[in-house]
C-alpha cells in the first residue's frame, strides 16, 4: 500500500522561503511538507493500482488551462483546527474545479470539511506560535503560473516526496 496525495507545488524561492519561516514557527513538519496547496488529500492506493492513478491523473491534466495563482496574507481554521495559512487570492475558482477533476479521476470522497485552497505555514503548535506566523507572514504575498500539479508518495523518514508532474493543458 502507499499513501498519496496530489498539490500544486509552491514554487521557489516562495515555497523554499516559506517552508524555513514553517520551521522557524517551529513546526515539525516543515522538514517533511513542501509547500504546496491540496488538491487530493493523503489517499492510500494498493501499489499495483499506482499505473491507474498516473494515467487518471494524465487524463484529467487535459482539463484545465494553466492559470495565474496569486497568494496574498494570513488565514486560520482556528478554533476548529490549529493551523495558519497562506490564503490563495487568485487562481481559487481554477483550483476547485482542478481539485473537483481529480477527486473524480481517482473517485475519491469527497472532503469531510469544505475545500479551501491554501499553503499551510503552521499546524498544531501553540497558540503564540500560531499567532507568531499569522502577524509575520500577513503582508505575503507572490503570484506564479500554475501550469501543473504533482503526485507525492509519502515516504517514512522522508515525508512527502514528489513523484511526478502532471502539465495542464497536456
Amino acid at each position: 500500500m502507499a499513501t498519496i496525495g496530489v498539490a500544486i507545488p509552491v514554487p521557489d524561492p516562495y515555497g523554499a522561503m516559506l517552508r524555513e519561516k514553517r520551521a522557524d514557527f517551529g513546526d515539525p513538519m516543515a522538514q517533511t511538507v513542501p509547500s504546496h496547496v491540496t488538491l487530493v488529500p493523503p489517499t492510500v492506493v494498493d501499489d499495483v493500482d499506482l499505473d491507474d492513478v498516473c494515467g487518471a491523473l494524465e487524463r484529467a491534466s487535459g482539463s484545465l488551462s494553466p492559470f495565474p495563482m496569486r497568494l496574498r496574507g494570513t488565514g486560520t481554521f482556528r478554533p476548529v483546527s490549529p493551523v495558519v495559512f497562506i490564503a490563495v487570492s487568485q487562481g481559487i475558482s481554477c483550483t476547485e474545479m482542478l481539485a473537483k477533476c481529480l477527486r473524480n479521476a481517482l473517485a475519491s470522497p469527497d472532503p469531510q470539511f469544505p475545500f479551501h485552497p491554501h499553503v499551510t505555514v503552521a499546524h498544531n503548535l501553540d497558540d503564540p506560535s500560531l499567532d507568531r506566523a499569522y502577524d509575520e507572514l500577513r503582508d505575503f504575498e507572490c503570484q506564479f503560473t500554475v501550469s501543473e500539479f504533482a503526485l507525492y508518495h509519502h515516504q517514512n523518514g522522508s515525508g512527502w516526496v514528489p513523484q511526478r508532474s502532471f502539465a495542464l493543458g497536456s
